[in-house]
């Protein structure tokens, strides 16, 4: 019985759910429970995916008492809020990565270089008794962040950038959409983003005059559209559409998958 652990940014909630919804390998699944769990968890209810919500404390016991032929994923999502210091975001993510290998035939952290800190977390945890993962393009790098997740590469990313011809774009996933004040503030952007005149101002300053409304196939994010009406309304932005897509992170869980079976 294969053990595969993802660590998360919630970002990445949507596109941990298409992975689950679609791979009927996943036997069992577990969900750790914590603050910022509650998202992925609704959105596992509203598609009908079975899971548990357990304690970190729990899950050593549950694995060893569930047996089954097909795979344990278990989950562990972590706050939008750790972008906002990259060397916290670091120290978090290598500790939980070490504590989930104890038990985990592999790690796949849903993470790109945010800031740069996470570029060599292979090589730093190389030692662990598991392979441990970082979403990568398919030349090997590691990707920018979720926005250069769904667009597939560096390339690809660079290329929307470019096609701009300067005009400040903001690039909206759906996740983005829903967190979008949380975001900038981690990121920041401005202070306070329930500060709107400020906001509007940082902005303003920055260049931006656009929203780039991501459609990446996947809908659990029911307000999506509504939610990117209402920012660019705030924001007197205009709205481009722009296609993606989670290939990159289904083709990374199915590289450790095969590495893991």
């Amino acid at each position: 019985m294969p053990v595969m652990t993802f660590i998360a940014c919630r970002m990445f909630e949507d596109e941990i759910v298409h992975i689950i919804e679609n791979d009927d390998q996943i036997k069992n699944l577990f969900v750790i429970e914590n603050d910022d769990s509650g998202g992925l968890a609704g959105k596992l209810d509203d598609v009908g995916c079975k899971y548990e919500i357990v304690s970190a404390s729990d899950i050593t016991d549950l694995i060893e008492h569930r047996k089954s032929d097909g795979i344990t994923v278990i989950i562990e999502m972590l706050e939008l809020a750790l972008h906002a210091i990259p060397d916290n975001l670091k120290e978090v993510v290598y500790g939980k990565a070490r504590e989930m290998s104890e038990f985990s035939d592999g790690v796949l952290l849903f993470y790109g270089l945010c800031g740069n800190v996470l570029a060599k977390v292979e090589e730093d945890l190389s030692d662990l008794s598991c392979p441990v993962r970082i979403l990568k393009e398919d030349n090997g790098m590691v990707i920018d962040d979720c926005i250069g997740a769904v667009l597939g590469s560096r390339d690809a990313y660079l290329e929307k950038l470019t096609s701009f011809n300067g005009v400040g774009t903001f690039f909206m996933t759906p996740m983005w959409a829903a967190h979008w004040r949380e975001m900038v503030v981690s990121a920041g952007l401005t202070p306070n983003a329930d500060d709107i005149k400020l906001s509007k101002f940082v902005f303003d300053y920055a260049g931006y005059k656009t929203v780039a409304k991501m459609d990446t196939g996947l809908y659990y994010e029911k307000q999506f559209d509504h939610m990117v009406e209402e920012f660019a309304r705030l924001f007197e932005f205009n709205i481009i559409e722009m296609k993606a897509g989670p290939q990159l992170p289904v083709r990374c869980y199915e590289q450790l998958k095969n590495e893991v079976i």
